[in-house]
């Protein structure tokens, strides 16, 4: 309504200027005076100007004449489209001009305005692939994902655009959630140009979610082929996936070939813990001790993790705590001020009750890098000395308030993790799980604990009831028992 009485005032102003341009040149005096063959002729003011614009008229319609002229004669000596072109030049002119004026509306932002110059654009012209693509952006940018998917399926139907169509359903389909045609979009997508960067980043992390692992490496190795990815972090994701592969495996059951992938999972990439757990597994059902300490040296010498000791005690699990601690030498003569290497050696020492010992070996840990886990040893250590029950109780009651210790955490969205995983639980981006500590106003899982419920379960008998703290209840009740308990479980046995 608005814009309809703007252009009524603007028409109202532009005929008042035109009549008053008239009334001004006809009171003017002069005018102008032309000689022809002999024959004088004088136009006044506003005879001048018209004749102007006649003029100009005239040479336009000239012009035109002359072009057209020149498309009969094509026509005549044999070019059957001379004339069509002719005629079609003028409408292509408006259609190339709607389309730059869509394309310039769709940097802007201007959704609704890009598709009705898109839909101007295939008026004029004859370019499906140019106006359908425009229009399918404008109605995507326009919130018309109708609209967007049925261009779209057009452009899918033109082998020129049929990647562009498959990508932009893929897009959609990714958007509202539904992974399985996403896939199968994906897969498609990615048979017609298997070098498009984004399209093999959409298809792993489908193939990852769906644990299609086989088929992730095949994508991984696509990638690697096209310089898409690096050689050392293929290698490394390609070690994350065989050793999916090999989780699946043990899930079903077939040990053998969980073996293999477990193996070649750790060969691809030895610094990857869960890889040289399952590996080790593997040669200790082969009956391949050896094989296996090595296997876990060797890991323990990159990182330190209480996964590959508790996999280390498992090479023995039938030994005394002394036998444990002088067959952990191996082990812990590597990265001696580790922390990690530290409180295992307290955990040792502790389940072979020899309780100064474990403090030496602790050192000064509680206080330079204090953990949940650390700081409960020294509970331990306690309470193995005979300190009193408040001493214990304080070192417990600081436990709960430091930090928990090193976790698995996503680096994408900084979600912990209570095991490693090849995607992230919450925001589902692949390889991206890190065993490193999170920062303290981070709600940590009590991995740090482990300890907790035997110290507790120790000091009941010598805590009046009304005077314990309650720190049972802080544990998780799926939380493997560490070493240490598992220790000394076999002891009291």
């Amino acid at each position: 309504m608005l814009w309809s009485l703007i252009k009524i005032v603007l028409f109202v102003v532009v005929v008042a200027a035109l009549a008053l341009g008239a009334g001004y040149l006809l009171e003017s005096q002069g005018g102008v005076q032309v000689t022809v063959m002999g024959s004088e002729y004088t136009f006044g003011p506003l005879q001048s100007v018209i004749a102007i614009v006649v003029m100009v008229v005239a040479v336009w319609v000239l012009l035109k004449l002359i072009s057209l002229g020149v498309a009969v004669l094509h026509a005549l000596s044999g070019d059957e489209t001379a004339l069509s072109r002719y005629f079609d030049r003028n409408r292509e002119r408006k259609g190339f001009d709607a389309l730059s004026e869509g394309m310039m509306a769709l940097a802007s932002g201007e959704g609704r305005v890009a598709m009705a110059k898109a839909a101007k654009a295939d008026r004029y012209l004859n370019k499906p692939d140019l106006t359908n693509l425009l229009t399918a952006q404008a109605a995507e940018m326009a919130g018309d994902q109708r609209k967007a998917e049925e261009t779209y399926k057009k452009l899918v139907t033109n082998d020129a655009t049929r990647f562009v169509g498959v990508r932009g359903i893929l897009k959609q389909k990714l958007a509202s959630g539904d992974t399985d045609t996403a896939l199968q979009l994906a897969e498609r997508a990615f048979a017609i140009k298997p070098k498009h960067e984004e399209v093999q980043d959409i298809l792993l992390g489908l193939q990852a979610q769906r644990q299609d692992w086989s088929g992730a490496r095949g994508t991984l190795s696509a990638k690697l082929k096209y310089g898409n990815l690096p050689r050392d972090v293929h290698k490394r994701r390609d070690a994350v996936l065989a050793l999916s592969e090999a989780k699946d495996v043990l899930d079903e059951g077939v040990s053998i070939k969980n073996q293999e992938k477990a193996i070649e999972a750790n060969n691809l990439s030895p610094d990857l813990i869960p890889a040289a757990v399952m590996a080790a597994q593997s040669y200790i059902e082969k009956g391949k001790p050896r094989s296996a300490t090595r296997l876990l040296k060797k890991a323990w010498e990159t990182t330190p993790h209480p996964d590959l000791a508790s996999a280390f005690a498992a090479i023995e699990p039938n030994e005394t705590p002394a036998q444990r601690i002088k067959r952990f030498v191996p082990l812990t003569r590597s990265n001696l001020q580790h922390a990690e290497t530290r409180m295992l050696l307290a955990e040792l020492h502790i389940a072979n009750e020899d309780f100064p010992e474990a403090r030496r070996a602790l050192g000064d840990l509680v206080e330079t890098d204090p953990t949940a886990r650390s700081v409960t040893l020294m509970a331990a250590i306690e309470r193995g000395e005979g300190a009193p029950d408040a001493v214990v109780r304080g070192w417990l009651a600081r436990a709960l308030t430091v930090s928990r210790g090193p976790q698995w955490i996503c680096g994408n969205c900084q979600h912990i993790h209570a095991d490693w995983a090849p995607t992230c639980e919450n925001c589902e981006a692949f390889d991206t799980l890190a065993w490193k500590t999170p920062p303290l106003t981070e709600v940590a899982m009590p991995g740090g604990l482990q300890m907790l419920p035997l110290i507790v379960g120790t000091a009941e008998d010598q805590i009046p009831e009304d005077d314990m703290i309650d720190d049972a209840e802080l544990l998780d009740a799926d939380e493997e028992p560490p070493v240490v308990v598992a220790m000394d479980q076999e002891k009291r046995a």
